[in-house]
């Protein structure tokens, strides 16, 4: 597996669970895998949805602020990795 970095986390809203990530590398899609890594964080999962600007979009580019509901707590400053088979 490889994996690129494609953005970090800037917020976590833990009632809704959804993460806020800034794009800063690549692209990433609807059904892509990402990895949230940190100090406690270790997260793997399948990107369902994401949304700009509370819009559902199928793509998010290097620049885009998104929206991601996760599985599990992620934390601000932690890194978002997409991950491809190699």
């Amino acid at each position: 597996m490889a994996e690129q970095r494609i953005g970090e986390v800037m917020k976590f809203f833990a009632k809704p669970s959804v993460a806020a990530v800034k794009i800063t590398d690549g692209e990433i899609g609807v059904g892509d895998t990402l990895k949230f890594t940190g100090h406690t964080t270790d997260l793997t999962m399948t990107l369902d949805s994401m949304e700009v600007n509370n819009q559902k979009v199928p793509r998010a580019v290097a620049g885009d602020y998104i929206g991601i509901r996760v599985a599990d707590r992620v934390r601000p400053g932690d890194e978002v990795f997409k991950v491809t088979a190699s």
